[in-house]
């Protein structure tokens, strides 16, 4: 059987492939995806493909992987797959999800602080030696130990990052399809209507898949209800964002400040407008690089694409 993967990988996660199938063709580029023609020319023949986020996997590809019978994403995410094409077809989508749950939460967490207390500003003032006295109200933030949190979407990273604000005595409001009462039981959440969550949050964090029904949910509209002081949090999908209307909000100071992990197109350009702004930390979509979690990943992905090949139920299959 021949396995095509996307990107460079530490060679034990490799060599799980390799001791097990005759070719095993990595793309030997950690840093940068595989290039779109090379992509093509490989799924050919290609039984098993274990890609990741970058890669489009799209009815044209899958229309000339004739022999494919597995996908195995390295990332809860599957968006960027044609799930429905290829279950047409027959092939198993398989993903990463669970594992990368507290390191994302922490992460998202992380980001709250780092945006709230200003602390690359603060690192820029060092840098840049501007830092000659000590003021009343140097670099002054918003304080996170008992505000208010708004978690909109209660699925397992939202139950993480609700469990690390438990431990910073905020109230915490969530919105969700459904209530989820083990929160509410847990952490003493509160379930709302989006419109309240907006308004009465100190913080909001957007923690939703990308859907249809997400796409740039948080427009001109949601910053608008939101407060002065707000600081607004994405570790979900950059598309679930109009950045336009978050850039507004941000220039004219309408929300006090944004955290992103995430962009509508990745990498975002280094001219971008939001970046240009000072009341904004971004980060390179690292929500679950953690060492420890990304190996985990890089296995599960592995496991995946291995019971694929071998006509077994997927451990976590895309349904």
């Amino acid at each position: 059987m021949k396995v095509v993967v996307t990107r460079q990988l530490p060679n034990e996660i490799i060599e799980m492939l390799s001791n097990r199938y005759e070719e095993v063709v990595v793309w030997e580029k950690e840093d940068e995806p595989i290039p779109r023609e090379r992509l093509l020319r490989e799924i050919v023949d290609a039984d098993g493909l274990l890609t990741n986020l970058t890669d489009k996997i799209d009815k044209e590809l899958l229309s000339q992987a004739t022999k494919l019978k597995v996908v195995s994403t390295l990332a809860v995410g599957f968006d960027n797959i044609d799930v429905v094409e290829a279950k047409k077809r027959g092939i198993q989508v398989g993903h990463t999800p669970g594992v990368l749950t507290e390191a994302t939460a922490d992460l998202t967490f992380a980001l709250l602080l780092a945006t709230s207390r200003r602390l690359v500003e603060g690192m820029d003032v060092i840098r840049e030696n501007r830092w000659t006295s000590w003021g009343p109200f140097l670099l002054t933030g918003q304080q996170v130990h008992g505000a208010t949190i708004g978690i909109i979407g209660m699925g397992r990273i939202g139950m993480s990052v609700a469990k690390r604000a438990k431990g910073f005595s905020m109230n915490i409001l969530y919105h969700n399809r459904t209530r989820h009462l083990e929160a509410e039981e847990e952490f003493d959440a509160t379930y709302c209507s989006m419109d309240d969550l907006l308004e009465q949050s100190d913080f909001v964090v957007l923690l939703v898949p990308s859907t249809k029904e997400t796409h740039k949910m948080i427009g001109t509209a949601e910053f608008e209800r939101m407060k002065k002081t707000a600081v607004f949090i994405n570790t979900s999908r950059g598309t679930n964002v109009d950045e336009d209307a978050l850039y507004k909000a941000l220039e004219s100071q309408s929300i006090y400040a944004a955290g992103l992990d995430v962009f509508e197109e990745e990498p975002i350009s280094a001219s971008h407008p939001l970046l240009k702004l000072n009341n904004i930390t971004v980060l390179p979509h690292v929500g679950s690089a953690s060492i420890q979690t990304r190996l985990q990943m890089a296995k599960l992905a592995v496991d995946n694409t291995i019971c694929g090949l071998e006509g077994k139920t997927l451990i976590h299959e895309v349904k």
